[in-house]
């Protein structure tokens, strides 16, 4: 897509109709799509997960989330710096999920213990880094990588000339079928036909015509995402997959060039059945150089629910694809 338009709106002219789209599957070669899989799963994460949204720690906020099987609390300590532990009170086992934070401190609801985030009485606490958008917990115990300082966040637009929006989902699966289904963007227009249209992948994984500074593993996409009727907005947008959790969306070109969606996957521990439970939490960072994207920004309170709602209508339908994609492994039927 290498001509630029003045406006970001396009009118469709030769629009077809869903089934009368061209067919993607050839294109979407179950092999390509398992091998950036499993480079994705080799590359290092230093064992640390996404909890949630920075801005759930505002004021006496706090995260609470069961992460492959352990439950961790996260909060701001005295300081203003996030800490976090196990979600046990180690006195007598209360779930310090439902429990208060006071001026920085972590006030158990049973009995009053108090935790600021430090050792106390074999509660320790665990590594925790706040990237301005994501909060993310290191467990070493569940990684079992060499440990990493700090996540590897990928590069983003400034927080403070962005709008960001964080959408949390849970699916029955691993994180593997998550990161699965984010590197099969042959799907968009086919499963999306709310959203996208005219999409079209034009350079895959080890395609030497993918000279991006993004690296081998870039898969390229034009598409022109639904606005009403057959008005759309054309980009091109390039994935990757810096980490065995993590697939990343950047516009290139095109309207938002720049803005970025960071999808996430965190292992959540088995259900009632057995079942693997995997989050996806979703990072929206937008960005613009058009002018008018700073008067958008000033309404950011109003625009993240509708981010956020975007992004549920979309990972209803992606997550029931890698549900179904962990229910066909899981037995054994999985194609390939």
């Amino acid at each position: 897509m290498s001509r630029r338009r003045r406006l970001p709106l396009s009118l469709r002219r030769h629009a077809v109709p869903w089934e009368g789209q061209r067919p993607t599957w050839r294109e979407a070669r179950p092999g390509l799509i398992a091998g950036a899989l499993k480079r994705a799963q080799a590359r290092p994460s230093g064992n640390w997960y996404v909890v949630g949204a920075s801005r759930a720690l505002r004021g006496n906020g706090k995260l609470a989330r069961t992460v492959a099987g352990r439950e961790i609390v996260v909060w701001r300590g005295p300081d203003g710096r996030p800490v976090g532990g196990p979600g046990i009170c180690p006195h007598l086992g209360a779930p310090l999920r439902d429990s208060p934070v006071r001026c920085g401190t972590l006030v158990c609801h049973w009995h009053g213990l108090a935790l600021d985030g430090g050792p106390y009485a074999g509660w320790s606490p665990l590594p925790v880094y706040d990237d301005g958008v994501l909060v993310w917990a290191r467990l070493d115990a569940v990684g079992g990588e060499e440990p990493l300082d700090a996540p590897v966040v990928p590069p983003r637009p400034e927080p403070a000339r962005a709008v960001t929006a964080v959408y949390t989902g849970v699916g029955v699966c691993e994180p593997e079928d998550v990161v699965a289904n984010r590197l099969d963007p042959w799907h968009g227009a086919w499963l999306h036909p709310y959203s996208f249209v005219d999409l079209t992948v034009v350079d895959t994984p080890g395609d030497p015509a993918g000279a991006t500074d993004d690296g081998p593993d870039a898969l390229t996409v034009d598409v022109s995402f639904k606005v009403a009727g057959r008005l759309v907005v054309p980009v091109r947008a390039v994935f990757t997959a810096p980490g065995p959790r993590t697939v990343v969306m950047r516009v290139t070109e095109g309207e938002g060039a720049g803005s970025v969606v960071e999808t996430h996957a965190t292992p959540l521990g088995p259900d009632g059945a057995g079942r693997p439970r995997t989050a996806v939490v979703e990072a929206v960072v937008a960005a613009s150089p058009r002018p008018g994207f700073a008067a958008a920004r000033r309404t950011a309170p109003l625009l993240r629910p509708l981010l956020r709602a975007t992004a549920g209508r979309l990972w209803r339908d992606d997550l029931a694809y890698a549900e179904r994609r962990w229910h066909l492994r899981s037995t054994g039927r999985f194609p390939g």
